[in-house]
């Protein structure tokens, strides 16, 4: 297990180049698995959850060959519905997204039960619903088997905007016989990201970017290549960073079309930058002041479906409000742990009322001080790192390997920027 050295305080100053979307990756590692022919994809974040997946595609057949250092060649030539390594499934939430090309492509699928982050129940109804109604069928005893002899086109309403849920149907209805709509779909950038690539390998779906999608089946798909976009997670990041810092920062090639709303919201929490063909600028000289609502109402941040704004940057809002002059309210209503990690803001000095699992005010701005802590998933340890760097004094965080599953060699971007991070094994 590692660790990371944070000595806060340091204004960071200079370029950085965020990782292709780990989001992205992820799904379409899975679609590869729908052609027999060769899909090269580029800009591949070298991260552990993309390591798992590929270990997972790897056991069911698939030939994977990294042709350089971020671009990756899949053949699935020849795939089996292979027993899964359940330790594996535990480490990545991911996993799930494999049943919908496999039961497509081979017509079966013995799935383990998917880990992922500790943020609260994260239900695999949605999937099983939308696999069901194009003719799959599910028997959950140990683990989840898939199987389908031909899976039908259908009208696909899923019960919630579930991202890889969308995604697996999406894969599902590509190759499946006969026109499929799915109404209410999750519509964020890695989805839009996974029409494309489909679309490419063949596929016919329209009405991208909306939540009613209509596919229809072709009878197989070809091969292609892809490159994928910039993590906006990771842009948002060091936008956060450097505010927190009070640095000067341009992240390039930063995505800007899927940044709106984010945008948005980060003004509300005195927060700018300014945009420059694909770069990002974002100067020293913040408000960091929190506009309340009209007649000075504390105003609140929730989290909805895209394009609204995302729950993966709760955990980095809170932080930036620590450091804003004013009080908000946050709800997170998805995940009941979202908020958990705020404690260990409140341990660094942090005005922080937790008012039930999904909802906290933050009071702002107050000094941060060192702390020691560790991280207990991706998103809440990226804030506790953004914390460190704001902090007086030196940090420790541990568990780093939870940054490590969506943030690639973050330190060593933090370091070209002129934090004073270190990495060290435990003891």
């Amino acid at each position: 297990m590692e660790k990371f050295i944070i000595e806060g305080g340091i204004p960071l100053s200079g370029e950085v180049k965020p990782s292709g979307n780990k989001n992205a990756a992820l799904p379409l590692m899975a679609a590869c698995l729908l052609t027999d022919e060769p899909v090269i994809l580029h800009n591949m974040p070298i991260i552990r959850d993309v390591i798992n997946m590929r270990d997972l595609i790897q056991s069911l057949g698939v030939s994977v060959v990294q042709t350089d250092t971020h671009s990756w060649k899949f053949h699935a030539k020849d795939v089996r519905p292979a027993d899964l390594d359940p330790e594996l499934c535990k480490k990545i939430r991911a996993s799930i997204l494999l049943a919908g090309p496999m039961t497509a492509r081979t017509g079966e699928l013995i799935l383990p039960p998917p880990g992922g982050d500790v943020i609260g129940r994260r239900r695999v109804d949605t999937h099983i619903i939308a696999l069901e109604k194009l003719g799959a069928t599910i028997d959950l005893d140990k683990a989840f088997h898939f199987t389908a002899k031909k899976l039908i086109g259908a009208d696909i309403l899923l019960d919630e905007a579930s991202v890889t849920a969308t995604e697996n149907a999406i894969m599902a209805c590509a190759t499946a016989k006969g026109p499929s709509v799915i109404r209410n779909a999750a519509s964020e950038p890695h989805i839009q990201e996974l029409c494309h690539l489909l679309n490419i390998l063949g596929a016919k779906i329209e009405s991208i970017g909306s939540n009613t999608l209509h596919i229809e089946g072709v009878n197989g798909l070809h091969g292609g290549e892809f490159t994928i976009g910039p993590d906006y997670l990771e842009v948002i990041s060091f936008v956060g960073a450097a505010a927190l810092t009070h640095g000067t920062i341009r992240i390039k090639n930063a995505g800007i079309q899927y940044l709106d709303m984010i945008k948005l919201v980060f003004r509300r929490l005195g927060v700018i930058w300014h945009e420059d063909g694909e770069d990002i600028l974002v100067p020293s000289d913040q408000p960091m002041s929190i506009e309340p609502d009209l007649g000075g109402v504390i105003p609140e941040i929730s989290v909805m479906p895209w394009p609204a704004f995302p729950t993966d940057l709760m955990s980095l809002a809170i932080v930036v409000a620590t450091q804003s002059t004013g009080t908000i309210l946050f709800h997170d209503w998805m995940y009941p742990s979202r908020m958990f990690f705020t404690d260990k803001l409140a341990s660094m000095g942090a005005h922080i009322v937790l008012c039930d699992p999904h909802r906290c005010i933050v009071q702002g701005p107050t000094r941060l001080n060192a702390e020691k802590m560790e991280s207990p998933d991706i998103r809440a340890g990226m804030a506790l790192l953004l914390a460190a760097l704001s902090a007086k004094g030196t940090s420790v965080i541990r568990n780093i390997g939870q940054i490590d599953r969506g943030y690639e060699d973050v330190d060593q971007k933090l370091k070209l920027l002129g934090a004073n991070i270190i990495r060290e094994r435990e003891q």
